[in-house]
């Protein structure tokens, strides 16, 4: 007897498989797609600020304000206002995420955890204006009596050194409400990559006689560095464009200074466009749009070295 049929599928089997082979072909070619139209915009960005920008670093001095002869000059403390304001957040943030992230995941009952979950994912959902109004209001207020007690006893200390802001209004404030931006998205993501623990592994440490905290040191967070790494710099990410915020809540000028309570604090690049981009000339706005530039690719640069890092982490628990 010939084995010939028995190998050949029936008809609608055959027509199932042909089904399927079309909805992979097709949701091959949509995800490819996808992944290239994000491509092309990201592309699309960076060209239109190299070409707008790159006048703006050859324009007249004047345009450049506060005395700046170069573009470089000007832009320099912009950078540093950005990258010091965004190191504030974190530090103020990621603690807090961590500590949240592993309650959530394996300290808290689960009828406590989801309600908890879903507070911290709705902050993610709050617009930049309202946290703006918040920290420029309510928060500035509260904090007037910390601001002063350190500028009074602490100002030895650069970062103090005042004279205190009597309004509260300060550096100090905006990366506390910057922090309070970029919690949901760290905690969200840490929260995600702790859950994803092998059970196996917490239960090893556990038959060792580990104790929870044991757990999570020894089985939890080395599992989960690169996750997190990940989260941290989507985070920062965050805090490095963000305009609205720190523009409502201090007073800024672009310059050199550690001191996060006085009146004037180092400026962002994001903010500096926010205020200068409506009344500027054609060419300040190239000016602005240089500036715009020099973010782009800082952040740009960061996130590779963020992806480096968690290649790296993946590739050591690999082995």
């Amino acid at each position: 007897m010939s084995t010939g049929s028995s190998l050949t599928p029936p008809p609608a089997v055959s027509a199932r498989r042909g089904r399927l082979a079309l909805g992979d072909r097709v949701f091959a070619a949509s995800a490819r797609g996808a992944g290239l139209l994000i491509l092309l915009a990201l592309a699309g960005v960076f060209v239109f600020l190299l070409i707008q920008g790159i006048p703006g670093l050859s324009v007249d001095p004047k345009e450049y304000g506060q005395g700046f002869e170069t573009f470089w000059q000007y832009v320099g403390p912009l950078l540093f206002g950005t990258i010091f304001i965004s190191l504030l957040a974190l530090i103020v943030a990621v603690p807090f995420a961590l500590a949240v992230a592993l309650f959530i995941s394996h300290y808290a009952p689960r009828r406590l955890a989801t309600p908890v979950a879903y507070v911290i994912d709705l902050l993610a959902a709050v617009p930049s204006v309202v946290f703006g109004l918040w920290g420029g209001r309510a928060l500035s207020q509260a904090l007037k009596p910390v601001i002063n007690w350190l500028g009074d006893y602490l100002n030895w200390i650069p970062l103090f050194k005042g004279p205190a802001s009597p309004n509260g209004q300060t550096a100090l404030t905006a990366a506390l409400v910057l922090g309070v931006m970029i919690l949901p998205i760290i905690t969200a993501i840490s929260r995600e990559v702790f859950a994803q623990t092998p059970r196996l592994n917490e239960e090893a440490a556990i038959g060792l006689g580990a104790t929870r905290w044991e757990v999570i040191r020894l089985a939890v967070l080395p599992y989960a560095k690169s996750g997190v790494i990940a989260g941290i710099m989507l985070g920062l990410g965050r805090a490095l464009g963000e305009t609205m915020a720190v523009t409502m809540v201090y007073s800024s000028s672009p310059k050199y200074m550690l001191n996060i309570i006085g009146d004037t604090s180092p400026q962002t690049i994001a903010a500096n466009i926010a205020n200068n981009y409506a009344e500027a000339s054609a060419d300040k706005q190239h000016v602005l749009i240089a500036a715009g530039l020099v973010l782009f690719a800082f952040t740009f640069v960061v996130n590779f070295i963020a992806r480096w890092a968690i290649g790296r982490g993946e590739r050591k628990l690999a082995r």
